[in-house]
């Protein structure tokens, strides 16, 4: 299947993929810090294991990263 991963266009092996597989498969670090939006819309995190990637679909990984006070 083929998907557009914050701009460059991947191909992932694997069938029926949710995003907590997705996240999975690309070994993104701490998910639990990570949105990710699917075709301009942003998912709810209780919907990672139930939402399924479509071909052609195209998702961002949103990293938050908090500062502090020099």
């Amino acid at each position: 299947m083929r998907i557009t991963i914050n701009g460059e266009v991947e191909d992932i092996e694997a069938k029926d993929v949710t995003i907590a597989r997705l996240l999975e498969i690309k070994k993104v670090e701490s998910p639990d810090m990570v949105s990710v939006q699917v075709n301009g819309t942003i998912i709810e995190r209780e919907q990672y294991g139930v939402k399924v990637i479509a071909e052609n679909d195209e998702l961002e990984f949103l990293y938050f990263m908090g500062g502090g006070a020099i």
